[in-house]
């Protein structure tokens, strides 16, 4: 019985000479499906890590150059955050995913693409000039009377599908995908700057993609997402609620309870007063949104201090510990306690604990990006300290 392709056996191959997608290319999943014609990428709303699907099918007929192709035009659409923070404010439409595949395409160029694919400068786009924004390719569409004729003639000239996009524009999910992006991205274009072999990212796409690693974004929209995560593990089915999906047919959902939600905030004596009162600063607004337990710690938990913050509290910043930092400590203290999740607010001084038994989130200040102790899979996020 033959096998279906597989991509990830070939991408080594594919980006040899192309380090800086080879890095990006290892830290993205690439999963098959069959239930798109050609490929994809998007936010997983339940993991709210980006990843590209593909159809099997479709990359085993074609060439080893256009297979290189696909694989770029969809890291670019990562890069380019087409299918996040760009979007236009009326959502993913025909003539953004137009706009989108004619800025990414002359960048990737003919020969590792398939003949049929949109190009600026060719055929009906043929007085649209190259190495533009997609937004100023939708302008032009936008503008354009024949745009609808031309779209529709050239409706196979997408080599990508656009469809799930729209799960990209969940806050959280978005949110968490994003400062996970940025972090690869971040890494891969170290490796590239340090062995100064970028393959064929031009000097100015490098600029746009160093830009595009500024920002930070919102952590409370993360936490939002952060506390629903952590709600869904405590969902059981009913058919008193219908399944708005498949209604009558599948149990519905229903949730019992609040997510139990730690926040465990880092007093060691590497952190100081101004970044303690930034963390309280933080906690304060995102009480408008949760119930958390707040545990402080040093290189021990003071479980006599640990209280519950309810929602819309307000409370100052107290200092309670001045040691050193372990992170194992809060670790175990959760990990015993059954809570739905963990938010750790640290400076990172301290060496990679133990396992968490829920989910944990890590809130560090932005100028300790890139210092950290260890490194994690775990949502990472930064927030500015005021001095």
């Amino acid at each position: 019985m033959k096998q279906d392709f597989d991509l990830n056996f070939h991408v080594c191959r594919l980006l040899m000479d192309e380090p800086f997608f080879a890095s990006l290319s290892r830290r993205v999943d690439k999963k098959p499906s069959k239930e798109i014609q050609t490929a994809g990428v998007r936010v997983n709303p339940d993991t709210a890590q980006f990843e590209m699907l593909y159809n099997p099918e479709y990359f085993e007929q074609l060439p080893d150059a256009h297979r290189q192709g696909v694989l770029i035009h969809e890291f670019y659409h990562l890069i380019f955050e087409h299918v996040t923070s760009r979007m236009p404010s009326g959502g993913n439409s025909m003539k953004w995913n137009f706009a989108t595949d004619l800025s990414i395409n002359c960048l990737i160029g003919e020969k590792k693409l398939p003949e049929t694919c949109l190009m600026p400068g060719k055929d009906d786009f043929a007085d649209y000039p190259p190495f533009l924004t997609a937004e100023k390719y939708l302008d032009m569409l936008n503008n354009d009377e024949n745009a609808d004729e031309k779209m529709k003639n050239n409706g196979g000239g997408q080599l990508d599908e656009h469809e799930d996009w729209k799960e990209g524009q969940q806050s959280g999910a978005s949110d968490v995908a994003k400062q996970r992006l940025k972090e690869i991205v971040k890494q891969a274009a170290e490796e590239a700057a340090r062995q100064n072999k970028w393959g064929s990212v031009t000097a100015e796409c490098r600029k746009e993609i160093m830009k595009s690693l500024g920002p930070s974004v919102d952590w409370r929209k993360v936490l939002r997402f952060f506390v629903g995560q952590a709600q869904k593990a405590d969902k059981t089915s009913t058919m008193r609620r219908i399944n708005r999906r498949y209604p009558y047919i599948h149990a519905g959902r229903k949730t019992n309870r609040i997510a139990n939600i730690a926040i465990s905030i880092d007093q060691s004596g590497s952190v100081d007063d101004a970044m303690l009162a930034s963390f309280y600063a933080e906690l304060n607004k995102l009480s408008e949104l949760a119930t958390f337990t707040v545990i402080p710690f040093d290189h021990r938990v003071f479980e006599e201090k640990v209280y519950v913050w309810k929602r819309g509290e307000k409370r100052k910043r107290e200092r309670v510990l001045t040691g050193g930092t372990d992170f194992n400590a809060p670790t175990t203290y959760v990990n015993e306690r059954g809570f739905d999740g963990h938010i750790v607010l640290t400076d990172g001084y301290a060496p990679k604990p133990k396992a968490s038994r829920c989910r944990r989130m890590w809130v560090l200040p932005q100028a300790e990006k890139g210092r950290e102790y260890f490194n994690t899979n775990e949502t990472r996020v930064y927030v500015k300290i005021r001095g």
